[in-house]
């Protein structure tokens, strides 16, 4: 027999049913048994991993637990690293915070007026390659192509994506990447 549906009035506040905190002990106890415990030695090895990557201890744990796999290039914007216009400089912060990843992919899609060459040209040796990003009104499937392209071969599960516009958020899905970090999230500020 099915439950009937909360009705008019009804606050949804715990339930007065018995056996309502041994569900809940069950519940917890599940909860906590799949929850991984992890041995120190491989907490500390994904510690300096995220290190490694440039991000905090959390949003890379947080991107191995969607992908289930570790992180090995970073796909950044135009806009998140800041070059704009049809010759641009990068930033000091962002070029420190690219010179400073270590075994990790670097590779960006640039908007236009700006070239793929243009933002090599500006990152002076920090990027290993860069390519066309999807236009504003571009379709799912062609920014699916654009993206995947991006990704110069590698799996998308191990590719993170560094944008920062909410149109860019939506080439993580398109793209089928490990998942989407905000520029100020990724470069402070």
């Amino acid at each position: 027999m099915a439950e009937p549906l909360a009705g008019l009035g009804h606050n949804f506040g715990p339930t007065i049913e018995p056996g309502a905190s041994w569900r809940k002990h069950c519940w917890t106890a599940a909860r906590e048994n799949l929850l991984p415990h992890l041995p120190i030695e491989v907490l500390r090895g994904r510690v300096r991993r995220a290190k490694e990557l440039g991000l905090e201890y959390k949003t890379y744990a947080s991107v191995r637990v969607a992908s289930g796999h570790d992180v090995v290039a970073c796909l950044f914007s135009s806009n998140a690293l800041r070059l704009l216009g049809a010759r641009p400089a990068l930033p000091q912060d962002r070029a420190q915070k690219l010179a400073a990843l270590t075994d990790c992919g670097r590779m960006a899609v640039v908007s236009a007026p700006l070239t793929p060459e243009g933002a090599l040209q500006a990152a002076e040796g920090l990027l290993q390659a860069a390519f066309a990003a999807p236009g504003a009104f571009a379709n799912f499937s062609e920014s699916a192509a654009l993206i995947r392209a991006a990704r110069a071969g590698l799996p998308g599960d191990r590719v993170l994506l560094v944008g920062d516009m909410a149109l860019e958020q939506g080439w993580c899905a398109a793209g089928r990447l490990a998942g989407y970090v905000p520029a100020e999230r990724y470069f402070g500020g």
